[in-house]
C-alpha cells in the first residue's frame, strides 16, 4: 500500500490525514509532540522533531512506497521540501521553501522582484535594535518617507502571531525585540512598517504554471499592540475589483518566491496604494480555513488536490457546489485556571447554523488573555446564506460559551490588579484592554463612590450584588460583543447571584469594576472569591 508522509499531528492536520486515507494512502504522520491530539488517527506515527529534516529523511526512506510529503497549517514547509528533494518526490526546492518561511528572506526576494512589501530591516540576537532602527529610518528618509512609526516587530520564523507586536515609540522597541527573539528558533527578528488597511487570507494551489484560488477570506484582527485574529469570514465581502488586484499581486509574489508546485498561502493587506504582501507560505493555511471554512462555504476540499500534486498526480480542481458564507469566530478568557465550561452550543448539519465547535480549554486548563493566536479558548464555525447572518450566528454562539475560573488564583488576581497600575511611561497602549472601555463618566463615578461591600453581616448565608441604576443607559459591548445585560445574565448563570441589596453580604464597587475591566469572568470571579471567603454556599 502506498504511503503519504504528513508533517504534524495537530488538529489542523486532521483534514490531510482524512484525505490521504480517503484517497487510499497510508497516512504516516510525524510530530515532535508524542501527545499530539491526532496521533491515533494516523496509520503510522513517527516521533520526530519537524525541524530535524535529516531524521525525517531517514525515517521517510524506510516507508513502503512513499508517494509524497505534505504539511498544512504548520511552519515546516522547508522540512517538507528537504524530504521531497532527498527522496525524489514532487515538491518545490528547499531554497524556495526557505524564501516562503523566513520573513526577512521573503521580503528581500519580493522587494527585488518589485512586489510591494513593507519597508523593513532584519537582525539577529547580536544586533542592537536601536542601530537597526536608525538604519531603517535612514532608508525610509532616502525614499522620501519621514514618518518612522508605527512599526511591527516579529520573529522571522514563527507563525500564529507569536512574538509579533506593534511598536509606536523608541521606548517600546526593546521589549518587542526581546519578545520576538524569544519566539524565534533562529534568533532573528524583523522590524517593518505597519501597514494600514483590511487584511485578507488566501489559499491557492499551483500546478504546471497554473494558480487556482481555493479561498479568500476577510480577517478580523484586534487587541493592539498584539495582532489577535478573532475570526475570519469566507468568502471575502470586498468587491471583485479589489480581490482581483490582491490576487494579481499574490500570484506574482508566489511565483517570485519559487512556489511553482503545490500550495500557496497568503496574508495580504489592501491599502490606499493597493495590495501589499504581508506573508506568503508554501502550504495551505491553518486557522480552520483550508480544512473547514472554505469547504463549508464552497463544497471544495482543497487538501485532496494538494495531496494529489504532492504525489505527482493531476489535481481535479472541482467546481464550487455550494454558495454559502462561513464565519469563524474565537472566544477568549482573562488569565487564570479554568474551573468549568458552560453552555456549549450544539452543532448541526443544517444549511444554516453552527457547524463546528473547537474547544481548546477544559477544567484545569491554564488560560490567559491572548498575546498570540494559539492562546484562544476555542473557535465556532457557522454557515448561512449571507455574511451578516453567518457572523451573527457564530458570534451569538461564541457568547454562549462561559468559561468560569477557579477562585483565589494568583494569575487572575494579577491580571485584575493590572487595571489599577499606573501607566508605564513611554507606552502608548493600555494593557490589558478593558472589556467595557466606553462606560460613561457618570456610571464610573457612581461605582467609585460605592464601598466594596455595601453590607456585611457577622454570620452571612446569602450574597447579592447592589444594582446600578445608571446601567440601563450604557450601550457598551465586551470583546465578544456581549452587552452588559448579557454579562450580568452570564454571572447569574455561573454563580446564582441576584442583583439586590437584600442579602447578608452585598457586593458593590469591587464587583462593578471587575465587570467593566475583565467582563463576566472577572465579575463571577469576585462573587466566587467572596462566597468562599465567607463560607457562603
Amino acid at each position: 500500500m502506498s504511503s503519504v508522509l504528513i508533517l504534524g499531528a495537530g488538529v489542523m492536520q486532521g483534514p490531510a490525514i482524512q484525505a490521504a486515507q480517503k484517497m487510499g494512502y497510508r497516512a504516516v504522520v510525524a510530530d515532535g509532540n508524542n501527545k499530539a491530539p491526532l496521533i491515533d488517527r494516523a496509520d503510522q506515527f513517527l516521533h520526530i522533531d519537524l525541524v530535524d529534516y535529516t531524521s525525517l529523511i531517514t525515517a521517510a526512506s524506510r516507508l513502503e512506497d512513499l508517494r509524497g510529503v505534505i504539511t498544512a497549517g504548520t511552519d515546516f514547509s522547508f522540512s517538507v521540501a528537504k524530504v521531497a528533494e532527498a527522496l525524489g518526490l514532487p515538491g518545490i526546492s528547499p531554497d524556495a521553501a526557505l524564501r516562503a518561511s523566513d520573513k526577512a528572506y521573503m521580503r528581500k526576494t519580493l522587494q527585488a522582484a518589485g512586489i510591494p512589501v513593507p519597508a523593513f530591516i532584519s537582525g539577529c540576537h547580536t544586533d542592537n535594535p536601536v542601530i537597526l532602527l536608525q538604519q531603517l529610518q535612514a532608508e525610509k528618509a532616502a525614499q522620501g518617507t519621514a514618518k518612522l512609526y508605527p512599526l511591527v516587530v516579529k520573529p522571522v520564523d514563527n507563525m500564529g502571531g507569536r512574538g509579533c507586536r506593534l511598536v509606536a515609540s523608541d521606548s517600546e522597541l526593546l521589549a518587542a525585540w526581546l519578545d520576538a527573539l524569544e519566539h524565534s528558533r533562529t534568533k532573528q527578528v524583523i522590524i517593518e512598517d505597519y501597514i494600514e488597511g483590511p487584511e485578507f487570507s488566501i489559499d491557492a494551489l499551483v500546478h504546471e504554471g497554473r494558480m487556482v484560488l481555493r479561498g479568500i477570506a476577510d480577517r478580523h484582527i484586534y487587541f493592539q499592540p498584539y495582532f489577535i485574529e478573532m475570526g475570519h469570514t469566507i468568502p471575502s465581502q470586498y468587491s471583485p475589483e479589489i480581490l482581483a488586484e490582491i490576487m494579481e499581486v499574490f500570484t506574482r509574489a508566489a511565483a517570485a518566491l519559487g512556489i511553482t508546485r503545490g500550495a500557496a498561502k497568503g496574508d495580504m493587506k489592501y491599502t490606499s496604494h493597493g495590495p501589499v504582501v504581508g506573508e506568503i507560505a508554501a502550504r495551505l493555511s491553518g486557522g480552520y480555513m483550508s480544512g473547514w471554512t472554505y469547504p463549508l462555504s464552497s463544497g471544495i476540499n482543497p487538501i485532496e488536490d494538494a495531496l494529489a500534486i504532492a504525489c505527482g498526480l493531476p489535481p481535479l480542481f472541482p467546481e464550487q457546489t455550494r454558495n454559502l458564507v462561513c464565519a469563524e469566530r474565537a472566544f477568549i478568557s482573562i488569565d487564570g485556571t479554568v474551573a468549568s465550561v458552560h453552555a456549549i452550543p450544539q452543532t448541526s448539519d443544517e444549511s444554516e447554523g453552527v457547524r463546528n465547535l473547537f474547544m481548546r480549554c477544559s477544567a484545569g486548563s491554564k488560560v490567559q488573555f491572548p498575546l498570540n493566536n494559539v492562546q484562544k479558548c476555542g473557535n465556532i464555525l457557522a454557515v448561512a446564506s449571507d455574511a451578516n447572518k453567518a457572523s451573527a450566528i457564530a458570534e451569538q454562539a461564541a457568547r454562549k460559551i462561559l468559561v468560569r475560573l477557579q477562585s483565589h488564583n494568583p494569575e487572575t488576581d494579577n491580571f485584575l490588579a493590572a487595571y489599577n497600575a499606573p501607566p508605564i511611561p513611554g507606552i502608548s497602549y493600555d494593557w490589558p484592554p478593558r472589556a467595557y472601555p466606553n462606560i460613561s463618566a457618570m456610571t464610573l463615578g457612581l461605582v467609585a463612590a460605592m464601598p466594596d461591600l455595601m453590607r456585611q453581616e457577622a454570620t452571612p448565608r446569602t450574597l447579592s450584588v447592589a444594582p446600578l441604576k445608571s446601567l440601563a443607559s450604557e450601550q457598551d459591548h465586551d470583546w465578544q460583543g456581549r452587552s452588559l445585560e448579557e454579562a450580568l445574565a452570564a454571572v447569574q448563570t455561573l454563580c446564582a447571584v441576584k442583583y439586590t441589596v437584600e442579602a447578608d453580604v452585598v457586593l458593590g464597587r469591587c464587583f462593578w469594576q471587575a465587570l467593566f475591566n475583565g467582563g463576566y469572568q472577572a465579575a463571577a470571579y469576585i462573587v466566587d472569591c467572596t462566597k468562599k471567603e465567607y463560607g457562603i454556599a
